[in-house]
């Protein structure tokens, strides 16, 4: 991880092509942090309660969406920080502890998000395609190990933000470097590619066989063909709009921002397209509540139950269809 002195360092060359936020931007990013923010804190609390008061039998995708939905909360807490950042004119009034904080809470929440719907992917995958032969596998001891040790892993890499110096004096200005992370170096090229790639590949190859599946001749009944595809889908979308222009755009930056041949304006460009791409992560808090309504019957089951407690024959024709996960069919059915 940088210190600030090499960040600088790192911008030394271009000094007279620093990208400033003008006011009108730093009003749109305020607003839209304060925006996702309650939306995001909205859903996932609602979605951390209708969690813990599900009845029946325990889920490992369920264990993975609660911790997607603690990673996404402990996150949303910090943006009306980042949001105050732009409202002051892209000045930091929190100190040195609060910009760390908050960059740590950045990478731990994007980077556990990813590895949370990565092993969702991976129980559904198994539920789906392998259905009897993998009982022995979906238990909720193995979710919670891998949950717990991903949670210690992410950690553990991000770590190191919070003993680097991340704040700098510019023109009577404090900025806050972990906001908008601009380092051009291949070590972080490496570091952007080995968090980003295994996840992405992984969700992905997972439901491309699991499409394949149920194209080939799952013993899936149509309506729930369709609503595992929605879900996919919801799933990839998440991946095509909060994460991978992201990283993308960090690639891009790291590796033409510091190359000779690159203009000014070019500069001016991918820094803006940093910062856009780099907000764009945060709707994931956001979205995820969509994965738990639309991807989880369960957390559908107890919603039902909750606001329609005196249709007691639906909530009871859900619990009874929850309690057949030993069957290929109800096993995948307590997925989608």
């Amino acid at each position: 991880m940088e210190s600030s002195t090499t960040l600088l360092s790192t911008n030394e060359s271009s000094e007279s092509c620093v990208s400033v936020d003008t006011p009108i931007e730093n009003q749109l990013f305020g607003c839209y942090y304060m925006v996702v923010f309650l939306l995001a804190l909205g859903g996932n609390s609602l979605a951390l309660w209708i969690f813990s008061h599900q009845r029946g039998s325990c889920s490992p995708s369920n264990i993975f969406l609660v911790h997607l939905a603690v990673a996404d909360l402990s996150y949303v807490i910090i943006l009306p920080l980042r949001a105050i950042y732009h409202f002051t004119g892209g000045h930091w009034p929190f100190g040195e502890v609060p910009c760390r904080v908050v960059g740590f809470l950045f990478y731990v929440n994007m980077y556990a998000s990813l590895y949370f719907l990565a092993c969702v992917a991976g129980d559904r995958y198994l539920a789906v395609v392998h259905a009897v032969r993998s009982l022995n596998v979906r238990r909720c001891r193995y979710a919670h190990i891998i949950s717990f040790s991903l949670w210690i892993l992410v950690t553990i890499s991000m770590a190191p933000l919070l003993v680097t110096y991340q704040t700098v004096q510019v023109d009577n200005t404090t900025v806050c470097l972990q906001l908008y992370r601009e380092k051009a170096s291949g070590n972080a090229l490496i570091s952007l590619a080995v968090a980003f790639t295994p996840p992405f590949l992984t969700t992905l190859s997972c439901y491309l066989l699991i499409i394949h599946s149920l194209y080939k001749g799952s013993r899936l009944e149509p309506a729930l063909k369709l609503r595992a595809l929605r879900t996919i889908g919801l799933v990839m979308l998440i991946y095509v709009v909060c994460f991978l222009p992201y990283h993308m755009s960090r690639a891009t930056f790291i590796l033409g921002y510091n190359h000779l041949s690159i203009t000014c304006e070019t500069r001016r460009g991918l820094s803006l397209a940093n910062r856009l791409t780099s907000s764009l992560t945060c709707l994931n808090g956001a979205l995820d509540p969509l994965v738990y309504l639309f991807g989880a019957e369960k957390f559908r089951g107890t919603l039902r139950r909750l606001l329609c407690k005196d249709k007691s024959g639906m909530s009871g024709a859900t619990s009874g269809d929850l309690k057949g996960t030993r069957e290929s069919s109800l096993s995948a059915k307590s997925e989608f």
